[in-house]
């Protein structure tokens, strides 16, 4: 499938902020990139996602900054401000809307996971599928109705397995639809490929589930 790319230019609160659009010509996807920026990794995950049928925007949360270690990714967090980064995913959002003139899903990694449950909870009705991988927030669970899917490490250092049970636990308790997938012995960032933890065999299981939950979910 031909897919069309582009660097776009989000206005958000009068500041110009990039996105990477991949156009597939299909329903929405809200991808949320990870604390270390919009790098290069999460565009190619763009355009892959956008061979399977999809429109795929992902904003630039870190304001054109990238992160290639993990305490380069620490500072950037520490002067992170959450307003700003709301405002980029809301706006994001609702440009990505306008495109498809529907219900989008969200994949989150980590940082982008957490946002990815905010939209989630904040926009039930906007929202048809939410991704996570290894990614987490506080929220009210029982505002969710789009079906979520989460793809997590069973001894993750960054995310505590306890509070991902807990979470899933409240979205059983409130009704959320939604399937837990854990991966044995794989570490925070499996799925990304310029990572060091990167593991391609649960990467590769992780991405066939996750397309197949999104043409399943996403229409």
């Amino acid at each position: 499938m031909a897919v069309k790319t582009s660097e776009i230019q989000l206005n958000v609160n009068g500041k110009n902020v990039n996105a990477y659009l991949a156009d597939g010509g299909g329903p929405g996807i809200l991808l949320l990139h990870a604390w270390w920026g919009l790098k290069p990794f999460f565009k190619k995950v763009c355009d892959q996602i956008a061979t399977q049928g999809f429109t795929v925007l992902a904003p630039d949360m870190r304001d054109g900054e990238i992160a290639k270690t993990i305490d380069e990714a620490k500072a950037l967090m520490e002067k992170s401000d959450n307003d700003f980064v709301g405002g980029v995913v809301f706006t994001a959002k609702d440009l990505l809307r306008e495109m498809v003139n529907g219900r989008i899903g969200v994949i989150g990694f980590s940082m982008g996971g957490a946002w990815a449950l905010i939209l989630a909870s904040t926009v039930p009705d906007q929202i048809a599928a939410v991704t996570l991988f290894y990614g987490n927030e506080d929220v009210d669970v029982s505002k969710i109705t789009a079906k979520v899917m989460g793809h997590y490490s069973d001894n993750d250092e960054w995310e505590p397995n306890e509070w991902v049970d807990k979470k899933f636990v409240q979205m059983k308790d409130a009704g959320v639809d939604y399937a837990l997938h854990i991966y044995p012995g794989v570490a925070h960032w499996f799925v990304e490929e310029d990572r060091p933890e990167y593991d391609s065999a649960a990467a590769q299981l992780a991405w066939s589930r996750t397309y197949e939950f999104l043409r399943a979910n996403v229409k």
